[in-house]
């Protein structure tokens, strides 16, 4: 495979996938992008050993987007992940990079209401993200029909190992047509995982991408030695002297994030938690205000180390070294991205020494040692960042941005109640002066209202012409949706 690939369009990509990936600050693709991404054009099976960090996500989504055809109303990509965060995240991605062609992703999985997913299945999906047990619950269950499914995802297949989930990817693979294309990404490859590979992939190809995270060169890695009972002051200390524009602070346990927090919360920190005792929509919601903005430091566990994708974390701190090497890298690969530069500070006791060495093994280079900051970094600092923290509660209402900013996604006032089908908004919008059927993007239809995406920055326009429209005889309200 040709591994001089420097942009996106050498792929031959189609113009509205490619102008997403520019709108989403695609530079040029990582190692495992031009490898995979090629071979799963070309319909071919792969096996991909490579780290959470290197690019993965979109290595398949970019070709599944580019393969899925918008008319055909049936599942035609399937995406299996082991945990909610990640098949949110993913779902997000794939959604991002297929938003323009009008593609349709949804997550499925468990602790959401069941009839909420059956409710997004019955509308036309092209690509489903879901963990193993639920994806099987609505094949059972007849919600999910996947006979015309061309492609298969198993994403961080070691992990779902570790959780048990083998069987249950067994049984979905099982459910799927034989004349698929089928890919599979692992940090290692495990006997097991071996033989899934040889039992449900055709002559697959095995990719080795050595490179751990695609931004390193973009992260600058450092240490400092510190003993346990002074760590919390080196944290406040070094996040005033930074100054980040967004930072997340690692720590292995729960209770250690939930002690952090209200430590930070009591000095007047806008701080965040993130931990598995949270109910699944807080952390949600936690996720989307850290993105949004809305406060500067979280704290969390590595619950938020994996598949989390937000562009403008310039610090992650490990307020105590990981114990599982792997998780050193997933941790670090949260800053860097989108071609800006970022900073990953590990605090080290003389305990965690000798995991830092062994993370050191396993990177294949050593950390650099830092000093700590001092007092008139720390005080000069320390104006700034309360300056920054009254700038963010001042925009806490201000509007998300969106990454598609040409899209303006509208709120209708009617929906399933009213009997309004897709077809009844996408006639009614087409019969608009200004408007055409090219202008319409997804639709999404609730109970009581709709969403609908309006591209090629004609969204502002129709509001401003238009405060209601006729959609079966019925007057619906428009206007700019909140979320």
């Amino acid at each position: 495979m040709d591994n001089n690939i420097q942009q996106f369009n050498e792929f031959k990509l189609s113009e509205n996938i490619l102008k997403a990936l520019n709108n989403l600050g695609f530079l040029s693709p990582s190692d495992v992008q031009k490898e995979a991404i090629p071979r799963l054009l070309n319909k071919e099976d792969i096996i991909v050993k490579s780290q959470t960090g290197s690019g993965k996500t979109a290595s398949y989504g970019i070709p599944i987007c580019d393969r899925v055809e918008i008319e055909n109303s049936n599942i035609q990509a399937l995406v299996l992940v082991p945990t909610r965060e990640l098949a949110l995240q993913v779902k997000e991605d794939i959604s991002n990079i297929g938003r323009l062609k009008k593609i349709r992703c949804d997550a499925i999985f468990g602790k959401q209401p069941f009839n909420e997913q059956v409710r997004k299945l019955k509308q036309r999906v092209h690509i489903v993200v879901g963990t193993p047990g639920r994806v099987i619950d609505h094949i059972e269950r007849g919600n999910l029909t996947l006979k015309n499914l061309k492609f298969v995802v198993i994403d961080e297949a070691d992990k779902m190992l570790n959780m048990g989930f083998v069987d249950q990817i067994k049984k979905v693979l099982e459910n799927i047509p034989k004349l698929r294309t089928t890919a599979l990404f692992s940090a290692t490859i495990p006997q097991q995982i071996e033989n899934l590979c040889s039992d449900y992939m055709k002559e697959p190809k095995i990719l080795n991408i050595k490179s751990n995270i695609f931004n390193r060169d973009k992260i600058k890695e450092s240490y400092l030695e510190v003993e346990d009972k002074n760590k919390f002051k080196l944290l406040w200390r070094k996040l005033y002297s930074e100054n980040p524009e967004a930072a997340i602070v690692f720590c292995n346990t729960k209770d250690k994030v939930k002690n952090i927090f209200a430590k930070m919360k009591k000095e007047g920190f806008l701080v965040e938690e993130l931990h598995g005792d949270m109910e699944q929509k807080d952390r949600i919601k936690t996720m989307e205000r850290f993105k949004n903005k809305e406060f500067k430091v979280l704290i969390a566990t590595d619950i938020a180390a994996r598949g989390i994708h937000i562009s403008n974390i310039t610090h992650v701190l490990n307020y105590e070294v990981p114990m599982e090497k792997e998780s050193y890298v997933h941790r670090i690969g949260r800053t860097g991205r989108a071609g800006k530069e970022g900073k990953a500070i590990t605090f080290v006791s003389n305990y965690e020494k000798k995991f830092l060495k062994s993370i050191e093994e396993y990177i294949g280079y050593e950390v650099k040692k830092d000093i700590e900051p001092k007092d008139e970094e720390v005080k000069e600092g320390k104006v700034k960042f309360k300056e920054s923290q009254k700038e963010l509660k001042k925009n806490l209402v201000k509007v998300k941005q969106s990454v598609h900013k040409e899209i303006t996604k509208i709120h209708l006032s009617g929906g399933k109640k009213k009997k309004i089908r897709v077809i009844d908004i996408v006639g009614a919008l087409s019969n608009l002066k200004g408007l055409t059927g090219d202008d319409i993007g997804i639709i999404d239809i609730k109970d009581g209202f709709s969403y609908v995406d309006i591209l090629n920055g004609k969204g502002n326009l129709i509001l401003k012409k238009f405060k209601e429209i006729t959609i079966k005889g019925k007057k619906i309200k428009l206007q700019k949706a909140k979320n």
